[in-house]
């Protein structure tokens, strides 16, 4: 309410209270504009500020009449507020050109028409006990907020569409909306925004008119060039901004400013180093100075433009089976959160992306077929983890792709391998007890000494699970001792450049990232044109087609029987990295030790391999000397923060946290990131490192901005020499950045944390957190690329450092609060949003169980009968038509498509077909593994595959992949002999039962 009535992001408006209301709604009136969809129609009215804030309280806005129950709960959602963007590029061309901008918020019009709709169809409120049944929604009501300008004054056209929390559902009562699948169907109306951005006939038409076309990222090509100078400016006015609210605190001590004193910086701030430097601002002095500024930025951006023909491709014409694969790809990235598991939803949002990059222009009515052929399409290279339960809502998370499901299984069969076959640890063979000699007496712990031994060991695959502070490096140092003694080598790599420089230093042994030691030996990766991920590997004498040189071989990082591959931040290495580094120690002979935390950050692509590693490793051992903090008492409780072995523990681990002070309430977001602000300020000043960890960027990015400006304030830095980083940040000498791209020539790693001692004419002088020897210079372009302020980030920009102080903003799953409670050397907090000390105990809980990890399908599977029980159901036997997303998967089903059912079919068949393969070499692989150990006969030998029945099969996988290229390849529906996939779930029982035929194959 304090934003809709008090302030905009229009910085220049002295308005406040009601008075400003007129520049979200665009009429004479102080009111914004309200969106009822109901009995398939959306009416509009104005409310005025009292009215909206009945309405933002749940009440009917004339009478004030609540609607279902009162929202009394400090936690209780008012609005849900989806943020309508564009290209910044449609913004300037809509100042330039007055067309234009009124063909610009005709398309947002109707944008939000259509995103109005989605959310009437896809969303739904809760009823009976515990909310288990899905009552879908008659009525909805949105309240629009219209926004012309960025904070710092450019030109940035945007909208806020509230979605009021009170919805009427068929049934006639008034009752909350499902949030939590509101917030999942963010990622489909995000979807819908670019598809009406690029897609929409009468704004590409407009363009066209006017001299304009779309480039491949969606932006206007022939005004792309300007939108990151003009961007650039906002640095400038920030520091502008932040002088004049130090000089104001100055003047004004122990006061803080006003709204209107803000305003006016803000004035002063955007019209300093302007011609002119008006005192006061109106629309069409605005409008000039950022014309003037474009013009100095490139003047040709005001010539009148002959009108252009834009080629547009035919629906018809575009490839359908492209487009699937791209959907699949977008939901699959946009998983890795929820351990590679994605929903309907997901899929749909993916598919309505890919049809928008796909050059079409047309009606949003008719490109709906599209969209549902590519989803249909998409669905068949999906697998679903719970097929037992047809009847599924859309947004939960029960599919993985094919090649998810493939890759797992296929590392775990390598893994296994690895495991039952011994290590050369010495050259000449000889005997000595466990633990070797030469580590009696290192000051090793226990653990340390145990975790050591295995290292050393002839077990060709070994794990150390290594918690937070618990002496990885000095084990392994040790262990380097004992290998370079029986003449064996170690190599430290790391799944970024970064961590493998810091532990080969540590360890003072050779070191590098596992991808340069993969790419030495002939690995190589690219993205395809689907954007999927693509591995393969170059042959001794084959010309690399990104170098065009014959590859002759590893030039540098050669392995064998004698050397032990140690991977430091195991936890971080990727499925796709991990299998190939597997394959090529089978190859080589070397033998791998896999060293880190699975319950810390994950990485960047895919997470699991470590976890799969500690399943199938010869020896495991996890240290359990914490030796990083200065309370013995809390080294001990991070263990139990680390991995809870139920609800009722986490909530026993939380209540200890909360009761040892290790957990501060505060009562909304606002007081949490003052906290966070105020937390570093006074921890800095009792310790020398404060980390500070976040669950997002953008949370991140807020933090760090208001920590920046407080420092200007208080004089510890000085404004006069500004650079420009990542996102337009401001970057002051002083500042704590991270540098998030590795650079050879500067000697820069990627996610290394810097404080910046110089800002010079042409580069950035940095100084490195941990050692105040090693200084770096970077370009200025390199900094306003790849450098952004550091204060807080999150579980992935913080992992592997050590500071003396660490501070958990809310909202963190559970390896952000492990990693972030992990950090400080002296002092551990979380920041929790709560209204009570118990309702601090049960979000500390919660957030411990949060994105634990799922290291098999297995695994996944029951996460997602998990998300599937948490899930309100349909009260019927059958799903009901008028989810859009349900109506898809009815018609996947029933072969309304033709082709697209054929194709699901001949997929899954395929998929099983194959899953039956890597079974039966997990099989073959246990029965060989004799001195395992973890000893088969605990668990009963498997029966294997015969080698006819393998030979039968795989041909008849080849006969299928051949006929399903071919209906993919279809425009149309493609009826062949029907292919006998009846037993696809047989193959599975054949082998994991140890049936001894090979019948049904």
């Amino acid at each position: 309410m304090d934003y809709a009535v008090r302030g905009t992001c229009d910085s220049h408006l002295r308005s406040s209270g009601a008075l400003a209301l007129d520049a979200y709604s665009g009429v004479d009136e102080a009111t914004v504009s309200r969106f009822i969809f109901e009995s398939g129609a959306i009416k509009r009215d104005e409310l005025d500020a009292e009215q909206l804030a009945r309405w933002v309280d749940g009440c009917d806005p004339a009478s004030g009449e609540h609607r279902g129950r009162q929202l009394d709960s400090p936690l209780a959602d008012l609005v849900l507020d989806s943020t309508v963007n564009a290209p910044k590029s449609f913004s300037i061309v809509a100042l330039l050109n007055p067309d234009l901008a009124v063909e610009f918020e005709a398309l947002q019009d109707r944008l939000r028409d259509r995103i109005i709709a989605t959310w009437q169809v896809e969303l739904n409120a809760r009823r009976g006990a515990g909310g288990r049944f899905r009552e879908r929604l008659a009525r909805i009501e949105v309240v629009e907020l219209r926004h012309r300008r960025s904070r710092a004054l450019d030109p940035h056209i945007h909208r806020h569409l509230w979605l009021g929390v009170k919805v009427r559902g068929l049934d006639g009562k008034w009752s909350n909306v499902d949030s939590r699948v509101a917030m999942r169907v963010q990622n489909l109306v995000n979807a819908e925004g670019d598809l009406a951005a690029r897609t929409d006939p009468r704004w590409v038409a407009a363009l066209a008119r006017h001299g304009y076309t779309l480039d491949g990222d969606g932006e206007i090509a022939q005004l792309a060039h300007v939108v990151r100078p003009l961007s650039r400016r906002s640095n400038q006015i920030e520091a502008n901004r932040a002088v004049q609210l130090a000089r104001w605190r100055a003047v004004h001590p122990g006061l803080e400013p006003s709204h209107d004193v803000i305003q006016r910086i803000d004035r002063y701030a955007w019209a300093a180093g302007r011609p002119g430097k008006p005192r006061d601002l109106d629309e069409r002095e605005w409008s000039q100075l950022v014309t003037d500024e474009l013009t100095r930025l490139d003047p040709r951006v005001l010539n009148d433009r002959a009108s252009v023909f834009a080629h547009r491709c035919d629906t018809e014409a575009v490839d359908r089976g492209l487009l699937a694969r791209r959907a699949v790809v977008d939901a699959d990235e946009r998983s890795k959160s929820s351990n590679g598991r994605f929903s309907v939803l997901d899929v749909r949002a993916g598919a309505t992306r890919a049809v928008a990059a796909s050059g079409v222009a047309a009606d949003r009515d008719a490109l709906q077929s599209l969209i549902d052929e590519v989803t249909w399409r998409a669905l068949a290279h999906t697998r679903d983890l719970l097929p037992d339960e047809p009847v599924k809502p859309a947004h939960v998370k029960a599919l993985v792709t094919h090649e998810f499901a493939a890759l797992k299984a296929q590392l775990g069969e390598r893994l296994t391998r690895l495991s039952s076959e011994g290590w050369q640890i010495t050259g000449d063979s000889r005997e000595w007890a466990d633990p070797h000699p030469l580590l009696r007496g290192s000051g090793l712990d226990p653990s340390q000494s145990a975790a050591a031994a295995a290292v050393v060991s002839a077990e060709r695959l070994v794990t150390v699970t290594g918690p937070a502070g618990t002496g990885k490096t000095t084990l392994l140092r040790a262990a380097r001792l004992v290998l370079e003694a029986e003449r064996c080598r170690m190599l430290i790599v790391a799944p970024t450049r970064k961590a493998a420089a810091v532990a080969s230093r540590e360890v003072e042994t050779a070191g590098t990232s596992v991808h340069a030691l993969l790419a030495d030996h002939g690995w190589r990766w690219r993205t395809d044109d689907a954007g999927a991920a693509v591995w393969w590997r170059l042959a001794r004498g084959e010309r690399d087609p990104s170098t065009g040189m014959i590859f002759r071989g590893p030039r540098h990082l050669r392995l064998g029987p004698g050397v032990r591959i140690v991977v430091d931040e195991a936890g971080m290495l990727d499925l796709h990295a991990a299998d190939a580094l597997t394959q090529l120690a089978l190859e080589t002979g070397a033998g791998v030790a896999l060293v880190g935390d699975p319950h810390q950050a994950s990485p960047v692509g895919h997470a699991g391999a470590m976890a799969l590693a500690e399943r199938r490793a010869g020896r495991t051992v996890e240290l359990s000397g914490v030796h990083r903090f200065d309370d013995p008492m809390y080294a001990a409780l991070t263990l139990c923060v680390r991995s809870p072995r139920s609800p009722e523990d986490a909530a026993n681990v939380a209540a200890e946290l909360q009761r040892t002070g290790h957990v501060q309430r505060v009562d909304d977001a606002m007081a949490a990131r003052d906290a966070l602000v105020e937390g570093y300020f006074l921890r800095q000043r009792q310790s020398r490192t404060v980390a500070i960890v976040t669950a997002t960027n953008d949370e991140a990015a807020l933090v760090n901005e208001a920590i920046q400006e407080q420092r200007v304030a208080r004089g510890q830095l000085a404004t006069d020499r500004i650079a420009v980083g990542s996102d337009e940040q401001r970057i002051l000498e002083g500042d704590v950045v991270q540098t998030r791209r590795n650079d050879r020539a500067a000697g820069i790693e990627n996610r290394a944390i810097w404080t910046v001692t110089r800002i010079g004419p042409v580069g950035l002088e940095l100084q490195r957190m941990d050692d105040a020897g090693d200084v770096r210079t970077v370009t200025r372009d390199y900094a306003a690329e790849h450098i952004h302020l550091a204060y807080a980030t999150t579980v992935h920009g913080i992992q592997g450092e050590t500071t003396d102080t660490s501070l958990v903003g809310p909202g963190v799953d559970a390896s952000g609060l492990y990693v972030g409670l992990t950090r400080g050397r002296r002092h551990n907090e979380a920041i929790v949003i709560a209204s009570s000390d118990a309702g601090a105990r049960k979000t500390i809980a919660d957030e411990m169980m949060r994105g634990l990890p799922e290291p098999d399908i297995e695994d996944a599977t029951r996460a997602a009968h998990r998300d599937f029980a948490r899930a309100a159901h349909d009260d019927t036997t059958e799903p009901t038509p008028d989810s859009r997303s349900t109506g898809v998967l009815n018609r996947a089903a029933s072969g309304a498509a033709g082709h697209p059912s054929w194709l699901t079919q001949l997929t899954e068949w395929i998929l099983a077909a194959r899953m039956a393969l890597l079974e039966a070499s997990v099989a073959t692989a246990a029965n060989e593994s004799a001195l395992h150990a973890r000893p088969v006969d605990e668990v009963g030998r498997r029966t294997e595959l015969a080698p006819e029945a393998r030979a039968e099969l795989e041909a008849r996988i080849e006969r299928y992949e051949r006929l399903a290229a071919e209906i993919e390849e279809s425009p149309a529906p493609v009826r062949t002999h029907t292919p006998d996939t009846r037993d696809a779930a047989h193959l599975v029982r054949v082998v994991t039962n140890g049936t001894p035929t090979g019948r049904g194959i």
